[in-house]
């Protein structure tokens, strides 16, 4: 059902957070800079009218969706913390201390499935537009990254014991009595598994793995005799077999049971030969504000360039001139009115001012790098816990998202500091012009003399003053 408006302007005893709050906050600056009716206009036609308990309001969610990748914090500690923290329930559009949870941490889970991946992609558009002009440069730096799936590192065995425990599991859900559920003869081969590397053991854990596959064949066959077609977990049965079956070189394998679409990439790295999960686009202006963040699942650098960039166009209403990307992109030289531009020695005809105008670009490239590692280790980037394709879309989108928020509240913070910074810079230059007169005049003796006339006499600490003074005005 569609939800209830949160009330704005009913009296109550005591002060609103308009009162209690500090202005001058990030969180309370972004409250108010966010423009929350575009959400309420685009979200609300997926409420029923008249059907089911009346939703959540839907600026309350999208702002726990929002404050849960800016803080890096799962759905169960957001809603905990709601109730703890007034900026967060100011974010969220209350006008007063709220007591108790907002909701339940699943009805996020069910808010991301209403919204999908569109509405997420209007979260990320909102970001782009708070950072202002920020996000309208001409050129845009792309580049790709894994995106880990919360999965364990897969092994053969691990699988195969998974898939008996499933086997044993939708046994007992059907009430099929299997023939032989192997429930001691699995317990003593996992302790023939044990110590594999000393050669006496290797050939004992060896004959182990390979009972241990024949085991899950056998149960796998049998519920497949049992069960009928048109239950639910026959098609279950169906990703065992491929996953029993496969090679140690074939494409498409099956790395996790209750992931199977996660890919395993490798990018070169020397501390981490493989990553398991997909690959994520990511495109940042020159000067940080990321403009395009998608998800894909193996392809080729090359291949993944065209949508990024039209994403890019969709979010902010221009066509970049350049792509600054690395060689991983080779192929690639012009996509619509984008220029692609991947490093490479300079030719005969390039000028000398040409060329180092394309080498300040090229080396202008780095800085997506650190902003990748920004969004892995502060926006939730590094391992994805949503599920399915559809939450390795909108993870990279929200962690994105938060990442353009969060530097936004930097400057906010820092922006009474950059006043101080250039007023010490005007003093410093000012200092600078009159130095040689005072240099010319004074001795540094003279000068030490009259500084210590000047401070009071009561003070016994006045040489490391003393010191940076004559260094400030001698040089």
């Amino acid at each position: 059902m569609i939800p209830k408006k949160q009330p704005r302007n009913t009296p109550f005893l005591f002060s609103d957070y308009e009162t209690l709050l500090n202005h001058k906050n990030p969180l309370f600056i972004l409250a108010n800079k966010i423009n929350w009716q575009i959400f309420e206009d685009a979200f609300l036609p997926l409420y029923s009218k008249d059907k089911g308990r009346p939703g959540k309001p839907i600026r309350m969610m999208v702002g726990l969706l929002i404050l849960k990748h800016l803080r890096n914090i799962s759905d169960e500690s957001v809603v905990e913390q709601w109730s703890e923290n007034m900026y967060f329930q100011y974010m969220c559009g209350e006008v007063r201390i709220a007591a108790g949870a907002p909701c339940e941490a699943s009805e996020l889970v069910y808010f991301r499935k209403r919204i999908g991946e569109s509405g997420i992609e209007l979260i990320l558009k909102e970001s782009i537009r708070i950072n202002q002009d920020d996000a309208q440069d001409d050129d845009v730096i792309v580049d790709t990254t894994v995106q880990e799936k919360n999965i364990t590192f897969p092994t053969d065995d691990k699988m195969f014991k998974k898939i008996i425990r499933a086997c044993w599991k939708i046994a007992s859900i059907n009430g099929i009595k299997l023939r032989q559920s192997y429930k001691k003869t699995l317990k003593k081969l996992s302790l023939n598994q044990r110590f594999r590397t000393n050669p006496r053991n290797s050939s004992k854990a060896r004959k182990a793995d390979r009972r241990i596959k024949v085991i899950a064949g056998r149960l796998v066959r049998e519920l497949e005799r049992h069960l009928k077609p048109e239950n639910k977990d026959f098609k279950r049965l169906d990703l065992f077999k491929k996953a029993l079956a496969q090679k140690r070189n074939d494409r498409d394998k099956i790395y996790s049971l209750h992931e199977p679409h996660t890919k395993c990439i490798s990018k070169g790295k020397e501390h981490k030969k493989y990553e398991f999960g997909n690959k994520a686009s990511i495109a940042k202006t020159i000067s940080g504000v990321i403009v395009g963040a998608l998800g894909f699942r193996n392809e080729f650098d090359g291949h993944t360039l065209k949508p990024a960039l039209e994403q890019v166009a969709k979010l902010t209403g221009k066509q970049p001139k350049h792509a600054i990307v690395d060689r991983g992109y080779r192929g690639t030289h012009q996509i619509g009115e984008t220029t692609v531009l991947i490093p490479k020695p300079p030719t005969k005809n390039q000028s000398k001012y040409m060329s180092q105008k394309l080498r300040e670009k090229h080396r202008s490239r780095a800085g997506i790098e650190p902003v990748i590692g920004h969004l892995k280790q502060d926006h939730r980037l590094s391992r994805n816990f949503y599920k399915g394709i559809f939450g390795d879309n909108i993870n990279v989108m929200l962690a994105a998202a938060a990442f353009n928020f969060k530097r936004m509240m930097n400057l906010w913070k820092s922006s009474f500091g950059l006043i101080l910074r250039v007023l010490l810079r005007y003093i410093q230059a000012e200092i600078g012009a009159i130095r040689p007169i005072i240099s010319a005049q004074l001795s540094p003796k003279l000068l030490t003399e009259r500084f210590q006339n000047i401070m009071p006499q009561k003070r016994p600490f006045y040489k490391p003053e003393l010191g940076r003074f004559n260094e400030l005005i001698l040089g």
